[in-house]
């Protein structure tokens, strides 16, 4: 498996830079980890009980913690800081990130969600009864 050869935190272009030992290089956005963040908060027990994230688009990603030598913590600014990235994962979310973000963007889509912040989940409105 790929390890990481160099980490950069950018700020300013809100983006987690990662170059590996592989000769891999990916630079993927605070939004993209804190929507694809590998936490059961987020990817749920098992298929199937994943939870959505939306209003995202702002997040900013304050702190990275080392795991050991195969992980990092990521601490958002939403409160999020449970899930390991384990250097697989962060590799396997460089290697799919326009799939994975197209995927993301068409489940928001269908949910009727959206990157905002502030967002609040889809609320249909009550029946029509027919009577005016």
């Amino acid at each position: 498996m790929p390890t990481p050869t160099s980490i950069i935190l950018h700020q300013k272009s809100k983006m987690l830079e990662l170059a590996f030992d592989d000769d891999t290089h990916f630079q993927l956005p605070f939004e993209f980890l804190r929507v694809m963040s590998p936490s059961t908060e987020v990817r749920g027990h098992g298929p199937g009980q994943e939870v959505l994230q939306s209003g995202k688009r702002d997040v900013i990603l304050k702190e990275i913690e080392p795991v050991g030598s195969y992980a990092l913590k990521l601490i958002f600014d939403d409160g999020h800081d449970s899930g390991l990235y384990t250097w697989e994962y962060l590799h396997e979310l460089g290697e799919n990130q326009h799939a994975l973000w197209i995927d993301y963007l068409r489940q928001l889509e269908a949910a009727r969600l959206s990157r905002e912040p502030g967002d609040a989940p889809y609320v249909p409105p009550p029946p029509v009864t027919g009577k005016c």
